[in-house]
């Protein structure tokens, strides 16, 4: 059998270099809207964790040390109201993206009678991404109740995402659970924004329970720590075993210093809270600035973006127009699917004199 090689893609952001340079020649420069990428320091006493004991000598668990998952399991309780077993039911990732990527070719392996991964048609472009290494079918959805049955008797996974990256909206995750153990498809959800839930209180896909579910976060949006690449996955015992065991021969483990960092981060609630209230105030100065620019936008029901209409259903000459008139990159929606399109995505995670030079800039 004959296989075609696999070209990759250009990765999304590197296509801005246009929008980039349009925006670059603004007095101040640009101001990149773009990328979620957190603009605000970790709590203090997280980067003093990074350089305290002797973590970095030895190679580090892969499932993550017994206080890393300890602190997780005590978060999920805490915060969001879950129950999950430190010692079978929860494991550390090296920066859940590496997990997105990944995790379908390991399903893959587990079952072999199965090739599709379905994953929401607006959505984190690396779900698609992580079925196509894998080789396998991405099969995107509007709503769960249009997945065909024969998509789903093929299913590995389905991965859900709530607050959604990124349009910001809350799925339904008790009736997502309730969708994939009906089916006996692996319901992944990636919870990554779960702290900034701006529409009622934020949870989890384990308030239903563990079986047949993995919940994925992250310490990057909620502890301003994506430069360190941690987080964890917790859910099914039996799916946390049979992952964690292919990921240990994968080599994948999170730096020691890193995980100790990570205890320190996840007992620390207080930081989050102000973290909570620059992204509401951001959220809402960017609205005002959107709207003076002839762009409504509606603030979203959790996470940190806003999902806005382009003109004429054009992101990429709206991308240009904001960028000639305001110095701003935002990302043209068809990044997060085709369905997309019609839409651009404004990343609230420059500082606040960086938002207000654009408000400056729009005469406000």
């Amino acid at each position: 059998m004959t296989r075609t090689a696999f070209v990759p893609p250009p990765y999304p952001y590197e296509r801005l270099e246009e929008i980039a340079g349009l925006a670059s020649k603004h007095d101040g420069g640009a101001v990149d809207l773009s990328i979620g990428t957190p603009c605000d320091p970790p709590a203090p006493d997280v980067l003093a964790a990074l350089s305290a004991g002797d973590t970095a000598r030895g190679y580090p668990p892969s499932v993550g040390t017994a206080a890393f998952r300890r602190a997780a399991a005590d978060w999920l309780e805490r915060r969001l109201g879950a129950g999950a077993d430190p010692a079978t039911e929860i494991a550390a990732v090296v920066g859940t993206k590496e997990f997105v990527a990944s995790v379908p070719q390991y399903l893959a392996l587990r079952s072999p009678d199965r090739d599709t991964v379905l994953y929401p048609e607006i959505s984190y472009p690396t779900y698609e991404m992580g079925a196509t290494l894998a080789g396998l079918r991405a099969v995107p959805y509007g709503n769960l109740t249009d997945i065909e049955d024969g998509d789903a008797q093929r299913a590995l996974c389905v991965w859900v995402n709530s607050p959604a990256n990124p349009a910001g909206t809350l799925t339904d995750l008790e009736a997502a659970a309730r969708w994939g153990r009906a089916r006996s498809v692996p319901v992944l959800s990636d919870e990554c924004y779960a702290e900034f839930t701006w529409s009622g209180s934020p949870t989890t896909i384990l308030r239903t329970g563990t079986q047949g579910v993995l919940a994925l976060h992250s310490l990057s949006k909620r502890d301003n720590f994506a430069g360190a690449r941690i987080g964890f996955y917790a859910g099914d015992a039996e799916l946390v075993r049979y992952l964690r065991e292919v990921r240990k021969h994968a080599g994948l483990m999170p730096p020691g210093p890193v995980q100790a960092a990570a205890v320190v981060a996840l007992g620390d609630d207080a930081h989050v809270e102000q973290q909570r209230a620059r992204y509401l105030r951001r959220l809402a100065r960017l609205t005002t600035v959107l709207g003076a620019l002839g762009y409504p936008a509606q603030p979203p029901d959790g996470a940190f973006y806003l999902w806005v209409p382009a003109a004429g259903g054009d992101a990429w000459a709206t991308a240009r127009d904001l960028a000639e008139r305001a110095g701003v990159i935002v990302s043209p929606g068809e990044f997060y699917g085709p369905a997309g399109a019609n839409h651009f995505r404004v990343a609230a995670v420059q500082p606040d004199e960086r938002i207000e030079l654009v408000a400056h800039r729009v005469g406000l």
